[in-house]
Formats: C-alpha cells, sequence, structure tokens
C-alpha cells in the first residue's frame, strides 16, 4: 500500500477550481495536483478553514476531492475513513465525483487551542492520505458573511435550507451540515418514492475574487442533493430545480422550492446531504462564501413481504 501523509500545517494552501484547499505534500508533489482518472483514483480530504460559533467552539468547514471523474466510493467508518479524536466525526460515507468544497464541519469546543489539531484520514485505491486541521489564523474564514462588499454595498450571505412550509423552526444558515446531527429526520420504504420538498431563502446577492457580476439567466440558488451515507443506492427523481416563489434577480431577496421524490434500494439509516449554490458558486468563487448545507436523515424499512434481508 502507499502512504501519503500530511504532518502538521506544513502544508500549502492551494486553489483549486477556485476554491482554497489544504494540499497534501508528498515526495512526489501535492496530492491534489494528481492527475484524474474515470475509476480508480483516490480521494483526498480537503481543509476550507475555519469560524468561531456564538458559545465560543469552533467549526472546521472541510471538503473532498474524488479524483474519480465517473466513479463514485463508499468508504465506511473504521480504519480507511476515520478521524484521530474518534472515527466517525460526522464525515461522509458515500463519495461523489470530483471536487466537493465546504461540504460539512467538525466542531471542536472552545477550549480547543491553536497548536491542537485533528485529522482526517482516508484510504481509497490503496492510496491513504491524512489532513491536519488547526485554529491557524491564515486559515480563520467568514463563511456566513463575505468579506467583500457586492457592488451594491451590501455583503453576500448565505441560503438558508428548510424541509417544511415556513415558519419551520428547523432551517440551517450557512454550510454547516454534520452527520452526526441531521435537521430533520423522515421514514421511507425500499422501492417507494419518499416525497421531498426543499425551501431555501436568499439574500439574492453575490460575491467572487474578481467581482465578476453573475451571468444572465443565471439562477439565485442552485440545488444539489445526494447520498451522505447508507448501505444502498439512492435515486433522486429528476434535477432537483428550484421553482421560484419570491425574487429571482440579482440583490433581490429570493425564496424557491423543490418537490421532488427519492427512492432506496436496500433498507437501513441513510443521510442524505443538500448543497444550496447561490450566485457565487462553488466555493464562493474563492471567497470562502457564500453557500449552505443540510442533512436529512431517513430510517428506510424493508418492502412488505420482502425476505433476505430486503
Amino acid at each position: 500500500m502507499k502512504q501519503k501523509t500530511v504532518c502538521g500545517l506544513s502544508a500549502v494552501l492551494a486553489l483549486v477550481a477556485g476554491g482554497l484547499v489544504l494540499s497534501a505534500q508528498t515526495f512526489g508533489g501535492p496530492i491534489m495536483s494528481a492527475p484524474q482518472r474515470e475509476f480508480g483514483g483516490s480521494v483526498t480530504p480537503a481543509f476550507e478553514g475555519w469560524f468561531d460559533n456564538p458559545d465560543g467552539s469552533h467549526n472546521f468547514l472541510i471538503g473532498y476531492y474524488n479524483r474519480n471523474t465517473q466513479q463514485e466510493v463508499d468508504i465506511p467508518i473504521g480504519p480507511n475513513n476515520r478521524f484521530d479524536a474518534r472515527d466517525d466525526m460526522g464525515q461522509p460515507t458515500h463519495f461523489l465525483t470530483r471536487r466537493r468544497y465546504g461540504y460539512f464541519i467538525v466542531t471542536v469546543p472552545k477550549e480547543f487551542t491553536k497548536t491542537q489539531k485533528i485529522s482526517w484520514t482516508l484510504t481509497v485505491s490503496g492510496i491513504t492520505t491524512t489532513i491536519p486541521f488547526q485554529l491557524h489564523t491564515d486559515y480563520n474564514i467568514s463563511p456566513l458573511k463575505a468579506s467583500e462588499e457586492s457592488v451594491d454595498k451590501s455583503f453576500n450571505t448565505p441560503p438558508r435550507i428548510r424541509f417544511a412550509e415556513p415558519p419551520a423552526s428547523t432551517t440551517n444558515f450557512g454550510p454547516v451540515a454534520t452527520g452526526l446531527k441531521p435537521l430533520v429526520e423522515r421514514k421511507a420504504t425500499v422501492g417507494q418514492p419518499m416525497p421531498l420538498d426543499i425551501f431555501v431563502d436568499d439574500d439574492g446577492s453575490y460575491a467572487s475574487n474578481t467581482a465578476a457580476p453573475p451571468r444572465e439567466g443565471e439562477e439565485p440558488v442552485r440545488l444539489e442533493v445526494a447520498k451522505y451515507r447508507g448501505p444502498g443506492t439512492v435515486t433522486v427523481k429528476g434535477e432537483p430545480k428550484l421553482t421560484t416563489l419570491k425574487g429571482g434577480k440579482v440583490n433581490e431577496p429570493y425564496s424557491g422550492k423543490v418537490t421532488s421524490t427519492v427512492q432506496f434500494s436496500a433498507p437501513g439509516d441513510y443521510l442524505l446531504h443538500v448543497h444550496a449554490l447561490d450566485y457565487s458558486g462553488k466555493g464562493g468563487a474563492g471567497t470562502g462564501c457564500c453557500w449552505g448545507t443540510a442533512i436529512l436523515k431517513v430510517s428506510v424499512a424493508a418492502a412488505p413481504g420482502a425476505t433476505g434481508g430486503q
């Protein structure tokens, strides 16, 4: 087995497709610069930065880079997908293709010092990669409010995600998804479509590291819905395209709704990940803001009359 490991914050900041990542250093060069493959490539954790909570605790914002362009990968919690603090820190076990920015957070207590660190280790296709996370000043970000002014002098903020009609109290604001605390829970049955409604509110602002305005006709918010954990295949009906309920223009408050269905191939507990991208796009176009994430837990029962674990 090949071993590619990062020790300490001797790693460097790299720009990959417009986002900040902590790039693992190896004898052959940064792992992030390794070529993509259709199948059989590695998956690398990515450190997007950290930010504080009102109670004094801290969040590490974490993504990953699946170097496969065609192959989604499942890596169960355990030796091949673990944190050194404890194996399960709310990370995904299902990895989509290509680069995924700010996909989840790991929260550490306010007592966590700047000299402490935690690390995430992934082993895929015989390649082991460990990325450390530390409260280094250079990686302090502002994902809940853009640090750059928009053209109208406002500061962009992330979309809010809900799974019920307003005024729903269960709302995620910003990239705060974690597998340890799903936003809401649902029940479903194998082979039977589960209705899924997602509501999104956004300020309609944008920010980017180039100050370039959104393209003509660009959607205010785009949604991605995908399996995060679970024993079987998850099928989302159609593209989760938002229907506009309010707004729809740049710098105009926006509300939208998706009505879809999700189907599961096997019984068990699943986590679905929702990623809401505003005008700033993936990785906030290099700004570290503004997008939203949420986790939905679904307990899936076997189909009536099924045998053999189905």
